[in-house]
């Protein structure tokens, strides 16, 4: 199974070493990216790079599991509870003046949307390459709320996500 390189942005440092290390020229600091179609998945970036940033994932992925629908409807409502946590949490975080319980409330914000992307990711939504996630996409971007990044779900959705 084919394997490249991917670079998680939160974790990049901006050392550069993968620069100077990669044969091919692949990993790119202008836009962060590291290029698949020259990434020849020899994990030179990967062991040289400080922050732990890089790491290799398979070019495919298998199909999702299907789930049954007893753990769908159940992780709809768990999810749909988690956004409400992440929403309560930030809401709270805004109208707050004490610097512990705004930290707190983001802290409790970042977590629920953590858990409730798990959540989402295990119904086999978040997959980059299922159908799920491209009409979870195109549904977000009909219906969404006006502070949703309409455009960057629009541009996911034009890079076509799906390998089927």
């Amino acid at each position: 199974m084919k394997k490249i390189a991917v670079r998680n942005l939160r974790l990049c440092t901006k050392d550069c070493i993968c620069l100077y290390v990669c044969p091919t020229g692949a990993t790119d600091t202008e836009d962060s990216i590291i290029d698949p179609d020259k990434c020849i998945g020899c994990k030179a970036c990967v062991e040289a790079c400080p922050s732990k940033a890089i790491s290799l994932v398979p070019l495919t992925y298998p199909d999702p599991q299907k789930k049954d629908i007893e753990v769908l409807v159940m992780n709809q409502k768990l999810s749909s509870f988690k956004a409400n946590d992440e929403k309560i949490a930030r809401d709270l975080a805004d109208v707050t003046d004490d610097d512990s319980l705004y930290r707190l409330f983001k802290a409790i914000e970042r977590s629920s949307r953590l858990m409730n992307e798990d959540i989402m990711r295990e119904s086999g939504y978040m997959l980059p390459q299922s159908i799920g996630v491209r009409k979870f996409l195109e549904d977000l971007v009909a219906k969404a709320p006006e502070d949703f990044p309409h455009d960057a779900a629009r541009r996911l959705l034009e890079k076509g996500l799906d390998n089927n």
